[in-house]
């Protein structure tokens, strides 16, 4: 609730059964994405790292470490027969990710997306109880939104800490450094390499949506995190692509409303 609120409200429309597996899974995947944040030495990092690693090796030894995420994401292992290799995807992923480099293009952008934010979604999937390649091809381009739509939402956040992390293609693209980021410039073309990056993420969720009816409705729940996307995406583009615009550091009121009516519909 307090790291993870959009994450929290959308396990709340889980099915009984998969909602505490589903917050367990969400509190796991908290540790490896804020070690980056949290520590100044990579070396402490790495260790942090393999912690979680050596504590997921030991879960599906039935030997999980006296920590309550691991105790319980040992019990939603055992409940669902979780596959290991997402777990240790996410892992790996977020440790590559301790080298505080930008994403040279918009596919390295789209693979992390993949090895995180997707494979947390076939995580859930299979808390579900769905084994289907459609469910799995909207759970692909989802999370490579849902990892687009991060990037852009910590630009802000970064660039106060002199970091820019945006696709250097796109930005070289359109003539903007990373300085021009880190200063909050909105001239044009720094509004032109967030329009071009947010439309990624917007053809993802396009792409995922076109085959909605192939995929079991019993999925669905597993992908409503779209509606916090879409309004996103809807307010970055009335601020006229500003990133920095106020707007978009503000909380959803109305995203609980929002979710729900989306789980009544019975849509994603």
């Amino acid at each position: 609730r307090k790291r993870d609120y959009e994450g929290f409200l959308c396990s709340l429309l889980l099915p009984a059964e998969s909602r505490s597996s589903a917050f367990a899974l969400r509190a796991f995947n908290m540790y490896p994405f804020q070690i980056k944040d949290s520590v100044t030495q990579k070396t402490t990092g790495l260790m942090r790292m393999q912690f979680w690693r050596e504590a997921v090796e030991a879960m599906y030894c039935d030997n999980p470490p006296h920590h309550p995420v691991a105790t319980e994401l040992w019990r939603a292992v055992k409940r669902h027969n979780l596959t290991k290799m997402w777990f240790m995807k996410i892992i790996d992923e977020r440790e590559k990710n301790l080298d505080d480099k930008a994403y040279r293009n918009i596919q390295e952008l789209e693979t992390y997306a993949e090895n995180t934010q997707s494979a947390l979604l076939y995580l859930t999937l299979e808390m579900l109880g769905v084994k289907d390649i459609h469910a799995d091809h909207a759970a692909s381009h989802i999370g490579k939104a849902q990892g687009i739509v991060t990037c852009l939402r910590a630009t802000p956040y970064h660039s106060r800490r002199q970091k820019v992390f945006l696709p250097m293609d796109i930005c070289m693209l359109h003539g903007v450094s990373q300085e021009d980021i880190i200063r909050g410039k909105q001239e044009k073309n720094v509004r032109d390499v967030i329009y071009d990056i947010a439309s990624q993420a917007h053809i993802h969720l396009e792409h995922a949506r076109s085959f909605s009816k192939k995929v079991p409705v019993k999925a669905y729940p597993a992908f409503f995190c779209t509606v916090a996307l879409d309004d996103y995406l809807c307010k970055v583009q009335k601020a006229d692509f500003n990133i920095f615009h106020p707007s978009l550091q503000r909380k959803s009121t109305l995203l609980p409303l929002h979710l729900y009516i989306k789980s009544w519909k019975k849509t994603y």
